[in-house]
């Protein structure tokens, strides 16, 4: 008796160069950063696992701490010098749109 084969043979009707291959492609090669457009402005960004996190930050969407060790997103202006990159929580980024401006607690 053969070995189990643990990796899938290909299938001969499916197209070799998916939408998602390609983009997948590009974020390999600019390190997983993204662009994406919403009602605030263009922003690049990135996702930051839980392994990758090291240091406590601050996200400015709800002025709670990021701690070491949670996953979070790290955006940023495209087209400015880095001085405005800012680590979000995720669920932060995602609707920050749908929110107020929150005020840090004294």
């Amino acid at each position: 008796m053969s070995p189990r084969r643990n990796v899938p043979r290909r299938r001969e009707g499916r197209p070799q160069h998916s939408p998602e291959a390609s983009e997948s492609l590009i974020l390999r090669i600019t390190g997983g950063e993204r662009r994406e457009t919403g009602p605030d402005g263009e922003w690049a960004l990135r996702r930051i696992s839980g392994a990758a996190a090291l240091k406590v930050y601050r996200c400015p969407g709800c002025h709670q701490e990021i701690p070491p060790g949670m996953a979070h997103v790290v955006a940023w202006r495209p087209y400015g010098n880095g001085e405005d990159r800012r680590h979000w929580h995720s669920s932060c980024w995602d609707r920050r749109t749908h929110r107020t401006v929150r005020y840090p607690r004294r």
